[in-house]
């Protein structure tokens, strides 16, 4: 009786055993369970989500199908069960396993907005709106309110933010972009005002900023930055009026149809530089680092004048007679064309 006791006992602790290896194998099979969907998808866990929460949204979702077995996965791998919350990037190539530890690592996914160089604020907070999942925290506030909530003691943001690609992660606000902007701006200007040219007519960073927005809204092509920069430089040296389309263009407002027509240059307003002489009285654009960087150390040069060359560029005059001969072969360029 004994020997048969012992041989009933040995086949229950085989079975048990068997039945807890095949336990552990299925679910180690469902933690290798692969994503079903063929593209990247944004996996959404709130506060206070529990684990079994989380293999229904998964389920619910249709990302991963969600067998039985997932639930014993606490008891094989405890860790996984510590999420975090968060907006995560989910990829075809994952499996449970590989979306449990990124959930519990809390890398968020993150999501890019290039801040445009030469656009206006106005184009900014547009841009901003439509964003995906930034909390729009800047909705109801002036551009006044805006700038006091990132720490800026102007009323115009114009110029004061750098344009760059900034990263962030899902319930990031505007405000905090923009006080990032803002803080980039500060230190650049800082430190291009440091290693300026002391021979630049500018008084201080804020005229500094002025011109560079000017800079930026007249060229993109990088090598003529600074070469623009000294046209306006020797400009302002010698007394002339500055005579740039993109402050007469700001100074206009929403009357500007795409057109500047003759009584638009004669028209005055604070940034007609047709009409006053010096800076407009803000900078009229975000301008890039590399304007920022032009307006405090341009190239030395006798240019006076310049106009478009039709080929993306600008042809560049030390004689108004030269200049007008620059015009003119610009027209014709444009006539040939048309």
């Amino acid at each position: 009786m004994l020997k048969k006791l012992l041989i009933v006992i040995l086949w229950v602790v085989l079975a048990v055993a068997g039945g807890l290896g095949w336990s552990y194998q299925q679910v180690k099979a469902s933690l290798n369970q692969t994503v079903t969907q063929q593209e990247n998808v944004l996996l959404t866990v709130k506060t206070g989500t529990s684990f079994r929460g989380l293999l229904a949204q998964l389920d619910q979702e249709k990302i991963i199908p969600v067998s039985i077995w997932s639930r014993w996965i606490p008891r094989l791998e405890p860790q996984l069960t510590r999420l975090k919350s968060g907006t995560y990037q989910i990829t075809p190539t994952m499996a449970l396993h590989d979306i449990l530890t990124l959930v519990v690592s809390g890398r968020e996914h993150q999501f890019a907005i290039t801040l445009v160089e030469g656009d206006r604020f106005v184009d900014w907070r547009a841009q901003l709106k439509e964003a995906p999942y930034v909390v729009h925290a800047t909705q109801a506030m002036t551009e006044a309110e805006i700038a006091a909530e990132i720490g800026a003691d102007v009323e115009k943001l114009e110029g004061y933010l750098l344009p760059e690609t900034y990263h962030y992660t899902a319930g990031t606000t505007d405000l905090e972009l923009l006080r990032r902007a803002y803080r980039q701006m500060t230190r650049l200007l800082a430190e291009a005002w440091e290693g300026r040219d002391e021979a630049i007519p500018l008084k201080n960073p804020y005229e500094a900023l002025i011109m560079a927005s000017i800079i930026e809204k007249e060229t993109a092509v990088d090598h003529e930055r600074t070469v623009v920069s000294s046209v306006f430089m020797n400009r302002l040296k010698k007394g002339m009026r500055l005579q740039t389309d993109p402050t007469v263009i700001y100074g206009m407002g929403e009357r500007y149809d795409g057109n500047i027509r003759k009584r638009d240059l004669r028209t005055p307003t604070p940034y007609n530089t047709y009409t006053i002489f010096g800076l407009p009285p803000t900078p009229i654009a975000m301008p890039s680092q590399a304007s920022v960087l032009a307006a405090v150390n341009p190239q030395t040069s006798n240019y006076y004048y310049f106009v478009a060359d039709g080929k993306g560029g600008h042809k560049f005059s030390t004689t108004l007679r030269e200049h007008n001969r620059a015009v003119r072969d610009y027209l014709r360029t444009l006539k040939q064309n048309k």
